[in-house]
């Protein structure tokens, strides 16, 4: 009986594993149906994008965890790539920053509206324009397919609020919590 067992064991386990993945798949497959396919922006000038923006408001995220004055830096490379340099201040907004560089780069070159960004290679993560001031580029709705990630994006450190509201009800409808949303604090303008 013993023997019996020893010569199962590898078939239980293979059954056992075979099982969780198919769960695992099955509860993936259920949850891309919540939602309709994610729609982007129909075009991204990448000249116009790059620059300096401030982080309105972000859904957690554990890399931002009590970050104040968060902004982002984006710079065209010469190989069609963008160099990333996220800062972040910790314990106030004139607290020491914390910078993470990193790179993105086009997925989708028909519109330039999905990325994929690294930190940390070869890990990447989403990164997809979902609305845009399209004539002066400045406010952005960038989040991930996945709707875990959403980031409202100004060129200044503060944005309208009706601008904002208006963002924020548009996440909602594309499936994303923002009951959730952190809004970031940043400095008043022309003050540090």
């Amino acid at each position: 009986m013993a023997n019996l067992l020893k010569r199962r064991r590898p078939v239980l386990f293979t059954v056992l594993g075979a099982a969780v993945a198919t769960g695992v798949a099955a509860y993936a497959y259920t949850r891309r149906q919540l939602h309709a396919p994610l729609e982007t922006v129909p075009h991204v000038d990448l000249h116009k994008y790059m620059g300096l923006w401030y982080e309105v408001a972000r859904l957690p995220i554990r890399y931002e965890k009590d970050c104040q004055h968060v902004t982002a830096q984006y710079k065209l490379r010469p190989d069609g790539k963008v160099s990333v340099r996220n800062t972040c201040h910790k314990e106030g907004l004139n607290g020491p920053a914390e910078v993470a560089n990193g790179t993105a780069r086009v997925v989708d070159a028909a519109t330039n509206a999905k990325l994929k960004v690294s930190f940390f290679w070869p890990f990447e993560g989403d990164y997809w324009v979902l609305d845009l001031d399209h004539s002066d580029y400045r406010y952005a709705l960038v989040g991930t397919p996945s709707r875990e990630n959403l980031w409202l994006l100004s060129r200044t450190p503060h944005m309208e609020r009706n601008r904002r509201d208006m963002l924020v009800g548009k996440a909602r409808d594309l499936g994303f919590n923002v009951d959730q949303l952190i809004f970031t604090p940043q400095p008043i303008d022309g003050k540090p």
